[in-house]
């Protein structure tokens, strides 16, 4: 393994300065990995952990081959990159994970339902179109009525670009633009699982994770672990996501989406070439977080233990309805008091209704005390504008 702790000649680049870009510098702190990190916006809250900072596009091509140009490794905290770039940047020696081939296929929402189709792993009945009038004309079919999923096939994130569509009248107000519609799957669960793979072909999974989302937003609210499914489940979930990351043959971690039918099937629904939302609780209920994993897989170090430390809720703290503007946080004296509450806030400057500004993780030997916890921690801290 290449020197990399307190080697300044070593340079690990990120593309993304968000909040999983901060978390996971947390860790590249601790091992003392010098960082350069790239990211549009001059307050992004990577920008003060980072031993280099710079402001720029991830889309533009120019902007991430200057930016790659010199570094060991490249990574991402963000899919909506240009990948373009990536290809090249790897052609001149640069190491980037995850792979630009994997991320390409990723990036699109219906390249990657093809794609699992192609290598035969388990996902929900679907077709895909270029547009509003070839997905009308797919539904005519008549095994293709509501309630069904829609999906753009690009650009969408924490439950943007999702529609799950109800009843007929609700096909004419979806854009006319490329993307998927999934048959409705009736699940029990909706599950993730983080697993990690280096360049030498380790892999480990997490335990499996539940997901409980807001009821109009689409957002994932509550991520609950361990998940209270069967053991048989858990494998079928563990086995399914490393299938899907050497499928990809992807280096870093895959965040595996996934249903739980009522029969006790598990399905592909997406997956995010990175660290992720589902995984935020491992930081406390984990021996190796997520974040500390990544860098590990990318670097090329041995990989860290998944074990459960302790059951664990992590529950996101959005912007409230009706607040946009300069963030203030209400409420948060009280859980400052409750044991085994942990605060995670994201240094965003600015609110606006759901955006994810924070999380909060709920340790507890009972789970279901733990849910509890959470729950009373979101509702007592409340994230607001200033004016």
């Amino acid at each position: 393994m290449k020197e990399i702790f307190s080697n300044p000649n070593f340079k690990l680049g990120v593309l993304g300065g968000g909040q999983l870009g901060k978390m996971m510098l947390q860790e590249t702190r601790r091992y003392d990995i010098y960082t350069k990190v790239i990211d549009p916006a001059a307050d992004a809250p990577s920008r003060l952990a980072s031993n280099e900072f710079v402001q720029g596009s991830l889309t533009d091509y120019n902007t991430v081959m200057e930016f790659g140009r010199g570094l060991d490794v490249l990574t991402i905290e963000i899919e909506h990159v240009n990948v373009d770039a990536l290809e090249d940047l790897q052609k001149q020696g640069v190491k980037v994970f995850p792979q630009p081939s994997a991320l390409r296929i990723i990036q699109n929402k219906a390249d990657q339902k093809e794609f699992y189709q192609t290598k035969g792993l388990p996902t929900s009945k679907f077709f895909t179109f270029k547009n509003k009038a070839e997905m009308l004309e797919g539904l005519k079919d008549g095994n293709w009525k509501p309630p069904f999923v829609w999906k753009a096939a690009t650009g969408g994130y924490d439950g943007f670009g999702v529609n799950i569509v109800k009843d007929a009248a609700q096909i004419e107000s979806l854009p006319d633009q490329a993307g998927l519609v999934e048959a409705f799957v009736p699940f029990e669960k909706e599950l993730a699982v983080i697993v990690a793979r280096n360049e030498h072909g380790q892999t480990v999974t997490y335990p499996v994770v539940e997901m409980e989302f807001h009821p109009t937003a689409n957002q994932v609210e509550y991520v609950l672990c361990p998940a209270t499914v069967s053991p048989e489940a858990e494998e079928k979930a563990r086995k399914l996501a490393v299938d899907a990351i050497e499928a990809f043959d992807l280096v870093g971690l895959l965040a595996v989406e996934m249903f739980l039918s009522k029969d006790g099937e598990v399905y592909i629904n997406e997956v995010a070439p990175r660290t992720h939302n589902s995984g935020h609780l491992t930081i406390e209920s984990n021996f190796t977080s997520q974040f500390e994993q990544h860098v590990r897989a990318v670097t090329g170090m041995p990989l860290g233990s998944t074990e459960l430390r302790l059951p664990a809720v992590m529950a996101n703290l959005v912007g409230e309805t009706g607040y946009s503007g300069p963030v203030r946080y209400d409420g948060y004296e009280n859980l400052l008091s409750m044991p085994g509450v942990y605060i995670h806030l994201y240094g965003k400057s600015s609110t606006r209704p759901f955006r994810k500004m924070g999380h909060v993780t709920v340790t507890n030997a009972d789970r279901s005390e733990a849910r509890k916890a959470a729950e009373q921690a979101k509702s007592a801290i409340k994230v607001i504008s200033r004016s």
